[in-house]
């Protein structure tokens, strides 16, 4: 039988070896020992072992540098310190050079058998994460350039991807809900052509008005219009030359416009807002819409033109309902991050919740759940990741706790007064243990009280 994890420890105690060796081992865990850190830094170098239990006072190479030689060679090893002599001081210098937790002889072994149990649970998680990474297609040189992924949906844009990468000049239009990853898309593609050298621009066409759109995209001559740069300023195609231009929501963008777009498509060349010379310019343009183009255009509000010259290489990004495969896969790549952003330690996911999850039809896309995940971490205290924290479908019954307020359009700072008014009620306003219970400190604590201005007779 395949044992659950591979666990060193090293310590000089010999006592202390075959105890915990003993205790580990009942758990179903293969655990190997060592007298001293050079002789675990050898079985090391020979083994790949999932967690380490070190003690930190030990002749020789102390423990604290046996840590630092592990997380320098592997920085994703996972480490347990242990020590006799436990002090704050010590505890923080472990934890700052990467230890996972921290344990104070004596220990009771029904303890250390729980803390092993949530580092390596955190392991697993990280490790399935990284190997569902390693499957994905990462497009890099920017953050979150991972795109992820496996159902076939998803391995047809990566195939997608790769083909329009052989093209650098062919303009691609991504259809899609808002949510599902256009820009994400694009940028795979900036970064895997021969332009990724040179800038990837970005512009949403809805969030600037017509003038203010011109001036970005073309640039303009000093005192060309009031309020103009006395210096005049570049346009993004100027500034993008040999690189990218990624438009989004082109649907948006005026029929005015629209011609003066149609022309660099055309021609790559185009003039200053206020200037008379041409300026020519070696760009790709990579345009997205939410919008049915085809409908825009027989309704007069697209041009036809324009249309067919973006829509060169479309691609079409599925919404997150019609590819539920990538649901659990994405949860898990978001609980991992915001684990590491927020210093939680969340590595199990409900069946409850999976079927919330699966169930529900996620409007807002994978920008959605990426948000109902952030939430659910930073409002969990636990190991798990349960139903009251994954606020989605109220209007699911099955799913709303009778018990508790209705959440549904409340923002996150009313939740967190909800939550935490909730946990200074059930502990009778003990901070210290409501502090615990929310997984912040008293400091913290005491300042949200103040920002929330609760009080005691309110609860």
């Amino acid at each position: 039988m395949k044992p659950e994890a591979v666990i060193l420890i090293v310590d000089d105690e010999e006592t202390i070896r075959l105890s915990l060796k003993e205790a580990l081992s009942e758990e179903g865990h293969e655990v190997i020992d060592a007298r001293n850190s050079d002789e675990a830094f050898k079985k090391i170098e020979d083994i790949l072992p999932d967690l380490i239990l070190v003690d930190l006072r030990m002749p020789g190479m102390n423990g604290m540098t046996l840590l630092e030689k592990v997380k320098a060679k592997d920085p994703t090893m996972l480490v347990i310190v242990m020590t006799g002599y436990g002090t704050i001081d010590s505890a923080v210098e472990a934890m700052k050079l990467g230890a996972y937790d921290y344990l104070a002889k004596p220990f009771k072994l029904d303890h250390l058998k729980l803390v092993v149990a949530k580092a390596l649970g955190a392991q697993a998680l990280r490790r399935e994460v990284l190997e569902l990474r390693a499957q994905q297609r990462d497009y890099g040189g920017y953050s979150n350039g991972v795109l992820v992924g496996q159902s076939e949906q998803m391995k047809r844009i990566y195939r997608f991807i790769k083909q329009v990468s052989r093209s650098s000049t062919s303009t691609v239009l991504i259809h899609g809900e808002s949510g599902t990853g256009k820009e994400l898309v694009a940028r795979a593609i900036h970064n895997t052509s021969s332009r990724k050298d040179y800038r990837f621009m970005e512009i949403n066409c809805a969030a600037l008005t017509e003038s203010l759109l011109e001036a970005e995209l073309f640039g303009y001559e000093k005192g060309s219009f009031t309020g103009a740069a006395a210096t005049g300023k570049l346009g993004l195609f100027e500034v993008a030359n040999k690189g990218t231009v990624f438009l989004d929501e082109i649907g948006e963008m005026s029929i005015s416009l629209q011609a003066k777009l149609l022309r660099v498509l055309q021609e790559w060349r185009f003039k200053r807002v206020g200037g008379v010379n041409d300026i020519e310019v070696d760009i790709r343009i990579i345009a997205s819409t939410n919008r049915n183009l085809e409908e825009e255009v027989k309704q007069g509000t697209f041009r036809k033109d324009l249309f067919y010259r973006l829509n060169v290489l479309p691609i079409y990004i599925p919404p997150l309902r019609e590819r539920k495969d990538d649901i659990i896969i994405l949860t898990k790549h978001f609980l991992q991050k915001f684990n590491t952003e927020f210093g939680k330690n969340i590595y199990q996911i409900s069946e409850q919740v999976e079927k919330m999850l699966l169930d529900y039809e996620w409007p807002g896309n994978v920008r959605e759940l990426r948000n109902v995940i952030e939430r659910a971490v930073l409002l969990s205290s636990g190991d798990t990741l349960s139903p009251e924290h994954v606020m989605i479908c109220p209007e699911k019954k099955e799913y709303v706790d009778k018990s508790e307020p209705v959440l549904e359009g409340r923002s996150m700072a009313d939740m967190e007064k909800m939550l935490i008014s909730k946990v200074l009620k059930e502990t009778s306003w003990r901070r210290t243990e409501a502090a615990k219970i929310l997984g912040i400190n008293r400091t913290t604590l005491y300042n949200k009280i103040k920002e929330y201005g609760l009080k005691s007779e309110q609860l």
